[in-house]
């Protein structure tokens, strides 16, 4: 009888099962070494690749060899200057990897899809104790009150981010089986959701349509990937608006039909004129700011025509107050203005469907990620970051 290892497996894994709560963790026919390398934050602007024990898995974690993480804003503002507080911690929340061990209660991902050794995937937050932050809560609650691996408080288990070579995920996590998914997508699996997010509040104003005329401020990642999830939602007319010309050559590339180089334009009237003429003399119906400038917020509702909309998302930390005048920029206009903050659970699923149809539409996502380093290069890497010599940064492991 010929019996493949894979089927070998396969068998023992079904006896295992069958033997109750006394069986043993699953594990992947790859060896496992008793240590990983992380690289740990243990000063600003300074990372320290150490090496620590892998734990014992317990009935319900996931041991995860990464793969690649993306470097986000988030990550360059702790490297900086530590405002979080987390320092030592293993930074990086836009990880992803392989399953190579798992503990015996652990049979699906959280959004029920069957979960094996070898699979890909992605983690999401680790809630505590708070029921309303469900998969599908009807009331849409982001996910902002909960932990993210990446920005956990060193401990005794240390693998705690994904700017490592194994983490661990703990019981109670979010875990998404995305093995359909190549590498560079499931690197800005975290980043696009921040848009999904963004575009499913939008469409809450009632103005976000398939014609509307939408200008996207700030073209850095974020902005970028904001372009990308309109176009793939059938938005056709987009004006891109930036300083730097490269990110405005990449803004048409990600679906914007026009763009506006702020800086050749002087004044507030000026540069709204601009946006206006881009769009053949109309202004916005709707407008996203992605920049975390307070200038640019109090700038962008002079883009906005009256009864337009405004989603603002550019501030992930205190960035500063922005100066504007209610009654001109507000009231006399009815402008309706959304907030976006992170992203529920069900947003996170609607953009693994984000970027597959990106992809299919010819929107060259995998072009975001500009420079990959490994990770005893990481120290680099988020200087190239905070240098803003490219768009997306990325760990990649061998």
């Amino acid at each position: 009888m010929d019996i493949r290892s894979t089927d070998i497996e396969k068998i023992v894994r079904q006896v295992l099962e069958s033997m109750g709560s006394d069986a043993p963790a699953s594990t992947s026919s790859a060896s496992v070494p008793a240590t990983s390398r992380v690289a740990m934050l243990t000063k600003a602007e300074h990372f320290d690749i150490q090496e620590y024990p892998i734990p014992e898995l317990g009935d319900d974690d996931i041991l995860v060899k990464v793969e690649g993480c993306g470097v986000c804003g988030t990550d360059a503002h702790e490297f900086k200057r530590d405002p979080f507080s987390l320092i030592p911690v293993v930074l990086g929340h836009e990880g992803t990897g392989e399953i190579v061990k798992m503990g015996k209660n652990v049979k699906k991902d959280s959004a029920g899809k069957p979960l094996n050794i070898g699979d890909k995937v992605v983690t999401c937050m680790i809630f505590k104790d708070n029921p309303d932050i469900t998969m599908f809560d009807l009331n849409k609650q982001n996910v902002g009150g909960a932990d993210v691996y990446g920005l956990l408080p060193d401990d005794d288990k240390h693998l705690n981010g994904w700017f490592a070579d194994y983490i661990l995920v703990r019981g109670g996590s979010t875990i998404f089986n995305v093995s359909d998914l190549d590498l560079d997508s499931r690197i800005l699996i975290e980043p696009c959701a921040v848009l999904i997010h963004a575009v499913e509040r939008a469409k809450t104003t009632g103005i976000l349509r398939f014609n509307s005329r939408v200008v996207v401020q700030g073209c850095g990642p974020i902005g970028l990937i904001c372009i990308a999830v309109l176009r793939a939602m059938g938005t056709e007319n987009i004006v891109a608006v930036d300083g730097e010309a490269k990110r405005l050559e990449f803004a048409k590339l990600m679906g914007a039909t026009e763009t506006v180089n702020f800086k050749e334009h002087k004044g507030i009237e000026a540069l709204a004129g601009a946006v206006k003429d881009a769009f053949g003399g109309y202004l916005a119906d709707f407008a996203f700011q992605c920049t975390g400038s307070p200038v640019a917020h109090a700038n962008i509702y002079k883009f906005i025509r009256n009864g337009g909309g405004l989603c603002e998302l550019g501030f992930f930390i205190n960035g500063g107050d922005a100066t504007i005048n209610p009654h001109f920029d507000i009231c006399s206009k009815e402008i309706t203005t959304v907030g976006s903050w992170v992203y529920t659970l069900r947003d996170y699923v609607t953009t693994f469907d984000f970027l597959k149809r990106a992809k299919g539409i010819g929107l060259p996502l995998e072009k975001l990620i500009t420079h990959k380093y490994p990770l005893d290069k990481i120290n680099e890497a988020l200087e190239t970051n905070l240098k803003m010599e490219g768009l997306k940064i990325a760990i990649v492991n061998d």
